[in-house]
């Protein structure tokens, strides 16, 4: 399989549109890891963006199961905007440190929660991806392929990731560096050239933003 295959050949039956929009989210979605990076409360906005874009072409695209789980992003982004609000002293910026013992405890619990949900999703999404009809449908995990078990495990990653990223934990960069690395190659399976793109692109950034927290973690130390 050549380049061609992987990123022109998926999209000849899109619309202009559906290119447009894939391309927006992309963009916003880079831009939010670029604000998170300097610790900028603007990641949340600029994030919400880029997963309601998804949420529509996803829902276009009858994925409705992939569509549900933006919402989900969406919400914990809207509850991470709230956290770094009260958080913030300048309303821009916030501290950041790593997580302690407890709150490790309950990101394992988060996670587990989610793989369980998400994997509930999964086995109801022949219902839901038939615009919530049953007829000619069977229900289960028959359906689901290697990709789709990927997706689960990293949709449970991110939400640690993201959970983590409220409080302000350097630790949420490794959910995200280990779960953009997983997405590569999904999204090229998927035939999302552009949004595989994507999480090269966070992949790098994620690792410059590990490094720039805990620099900063390091210099709020020794003052």
């Amino acid at each position: 399989m050549n380049l061609y295959d992987l990123f022109v050949s998926p999209y000849k039956a899109y619309s202009y549109l559906d290119i447009f929009l894939e391309g927006s989210a992309a963009f916003f979605g880079i831009l939010s890891v670029y604000f998170s990076i300097k610790k900028n409360i603007w990641v949340y906005p600029t994030g919400i963006i880029s997963t309601l874009i998804y949420v529509y072409i996803l829902f276009n695209f009858g994925l409705l199961g992939d569509c549900m789980i933006n919402v989900y992003y969406t919400a914990i982004s809207i509850y991470g905007w709230i956290l770094w609000s009260k958080n913030s002293e300048d309303n821009i910026h916030v501290d950041v440190k790593w997580a302690e013992k407890k709150e490790w405890i309950y990101g394992i619990l988060l996670f587990i929660i989610s793989l369980i949900l998400v994997t509930i999703v999964y086995y109801f999404k022949p219902y839901i991806d038939n615009q919530f009809s049953m007829e000619k449908v069977n229900l289960g995990l028959y359906h689901l392929d290697w990709a789709n078990w990927l997706d689960v495990v990293t949709t449970s990653t991110f939400l640690l990731g993201m959970w983590l990223m409220a409080k302000r934990r350097i630790d949420s960069w490794i959910f995200w560096i280990i779960g953009d690395i997983i997405c590569i190659p999904m999204m090229i399976y998927k035939g999302l050239g552009i949004t595989s793109v994507q999480y090269l692109v966070f992949t790098i950034m994620a690792i410059s933003g590990y490094v720039n927290w805990e620099k900063s973690f390091k210099a709020k130390k020794v003052q």
